[in-house]
Formats: structure tokens, C-alpha cells, sequence
């Protein structure tokens, strides 16, 4: 146990006996990254057709996919990274390093915020990129999500282009950041 008797908190790659609680804090923590212009209609079916328990099953036997969890007595957030940079040219430009990995998403319980679990979820996954070979790890966040950019700035991000993202009827403004990855030696 943890100082205070509360659980440690461990970030693990996420196993198929968390899909259920997976899915659950998806679908909780989504929303908070989308800007109040987005309907609650194209949040629905984005998680719906994105972040369901079925998709999470895929994700997890996709090998260019890495799924994290941040857990102490249950999942506190989670991070995916994608390996390689999509066939879109607007982050075909502002990605130049290769290989790149996606930190496709980072997402942590909304009580949890401000604790350890987000920073330890950045470390594994930049830890990740690493290991894998990669040399810049890229994410793409709203512009309008300036505590998600303060938090990618932070460790280390720097916005390097701009691109759209489609959410659901919806396309919304996104600016691409990236981090050089260290290689471990």
C-alpha cells in the first residue's frame, strides 16, 4: 500500500479482463476534452463507433497499438499509441521525424486529476515510444483545450502544424504536437 493505505498506482499494458472498465472510463473521460461546440450527439457516436469495449478488444490485438492503464484499486485513466503518422498531409508536414508513434489518447478520471496517474501514464508511453524505435512520439489536441496543451508542453511537446478532426457530424481544429523520444542506449 501506498502512503495513507490507499493502493499503489501501476500503469500496465491493458489486459482483455479490462475492456469492461476500460470502455467505462473512455466513455467518462471523453467528453472532457471536447469543446463545448460539440453536440452531444457526435460525442455519442464517437464513442459509440470508438472508444466501445468491442473497439478496445481490436485495439488490444492490433499490432501497431499500445494500450495503457493506470490502475491503483481500478482503472484511473489510460493512453493508446499508434505506431506511424496517417496518410494525412496536414500531419504528413508537421510530423518529419521517423519512425513517429501517436499518442493517440491520454484521458484520466476527472477526480483524478491533478494526481499522478496522468504523469505516469506520459512517462510508460513516452518510455514506449522509445523502446519501440521511435523517434518522435505526435498527438494531435483541440485548440481549444489549453489544459491538455499546458499538460503536453509541460513534457515536452511543442506544436509543429495544425489538422482536422473529424467528431462524428462534426469537424473540429486540432494542433499537432511532438516530442523528440530518447532512445534508450
Amino acid at each position: 500500500m501506498a502512503a495513507g493505505g490507499a493502493a499503489p498506482l501501476i500503469v500496465h499494458p491493458a489486459t482483455a479482463g479490462d475492456l469492461p472498465d476500460l470502455a467505462a472510463v473512455a466513455a467518462a473521460t471523453f467528453p472532457l476534452a471536447c469543446p463545448p461546440s460539440v453536440t452531444p450527439d457526435n460525442i455519442a457516436a464517437f464513442i459509440a463507433e470508438t472508444l466501445s469495449e468491442e473497439r478496445f478488444g481490436e485495439y488490444l490485438t492490433d499490432p501497431d497499438r499500445v494500450v495503457l492503464v493506470a490502475r491503483d484499486v481500478s482503472i484511473t485513466g489510460y493512453a493508446m499509441l499508434i505506431r506511424g503518422v496517417p496518410d494525412d498531409a496536414d500531419v504528413q508536414r508537421a510530423v518529419a521525424p521517423r519512425p513517429a508513434m501517436e499518442l493517440s489518447k491520454i484521458y484520466v478520471l476527472p477526480d483524478r486529476h491533478g494526481g499522478e496517474a496522468a504523469q505516469a501514464l506520459m512517462t510508460a508511453a513516452l518510455s514506449t515510444a522509445a523502446e519501440s524505435g521511435a523517434r518522435c512520439v505526435w498527438l494531435g489536441v483541440n485548440q481549444l483545450n489549453q489544459r491538455a496543451q499546458r499538460f503536453y508542453t509541460k513534457n515536452g511537446f511543442t506544436v509543429s502544424g495544425t489538422k482536422t478532426f473529424r467528431l462524428g457530424t462534426g469537424v473540429e481544429d486540432d494542433y499537432v504536437m511532438v516530442r523528440p523520444v530518447s532512445r534508450p542506449d
